[in-house]
């Protein structure tokens, strides 16, 4: 069984890139790329007894920490539901790291 290294901190991962929640807020992609997607939930629904992400905030943003706040954010997009968000941020991120 291979050892997990201890200067490396585990995320979880979606399609082979990690996934980091604060809260209402997701960063989609590593820190070390040039490109990472800042997924934000503005507003949740009750299903059942769970509250579930309604309206998601989508924006492709460098990680260049130079760049002014308003600078970093490459696209930015509002989808309803986590999935459909995060589809898009695969899309995005998968794109702008291939040019890159």
């Amino acid at each position: 069984m291979a050892e997990k290294s201890a200067k490396e901190p585990q995320f979880p991962t979606y399609k082979g890139k990690p996934l980091v929640r604060c809260g209402d807020v997701l960063y989609y992609g590593s820190m070390a790329d040039r490109y990472v997607v800042r997924l934000e939930v503005k507003s949740k629904k009750k299903v059942k007894d769970m509250d579930v992400a309604d309206k998601v905030s989508v924006q492709l943003m460098l990680t260049d920490q130079t760049n002014r706040s308003r600078k970093q954010i490459v696209k930015t997009s509002e989808k309803s539901g986590l999935y459909l968000a995060m589809d898009l941020a695969e899309v995005w991120l998968r794109r702008a790291l291939a040019e890159t």
